[in-house]
């Protein structure tokens, strides 16, 4: 049986990656008010914060610098993956859910987008522990 902190670790991060995931598509499908390339750019930091927060679900309590280098490994795995064209995996990659999680052409702009993705969600981490920890702070008062 899982320990309640895990637990509840593990549902923050859950809630994280379907907010997350929600806005992502949010900015794919309805954000035509937006130049294409700041959507391109938000989507992707998008997506590199949903994997930081997937990572946080498989291993809540594993150090946050390392769930980061995770998160910026499997994106920049799936970016670099992005330059080996086979009709197999192009052909999934036409999908909507092929390109929303594998991409289509590699872009090296997107490392950039990545990066800022899992840096926002460290921050956004970071700040839920320090509003965590004042709360049961202030708690004991």
């Amino acid at each position: 049986m899982m320990p309640t902190s895990t637990l509840r670790a593990r549902l923050w991060f859950v809630a994280a990656v379907l907010l997350t995931m929600g806005l992502g598509l949010a900015v794919h499908l309805h954000a035509g008010f937006l130049p294409a390339a700041a959507r391109d750019v938000l989507g992707d930091a998008l997506w590199a914060a949903m994997i930081a927060w997937w990572m946080g679900v498989l291993a809540p309590h594993a150090a946050l610098r390392r769930r980061a280098l995770a998160a910026l490994g499997i994106c920049l795995a799936v970016e670099l993956g992005q330059l080996y064209h086979a009709p197999g995996i192009d052909a999934v990659r036409h999908t909507m859910f092929g390109h929303l999680v594998l991409g289509s052409d590699f872009d090296p702009r997107d490392l950039a987008a990545y990066a800022l993705g899992v840096l926002g969600a460290v921050l956004v981490e970071r700040g839920a522990r320090r509003r965590r920890a004042s709360s049961a702070a202030s708690s004991l008062r």
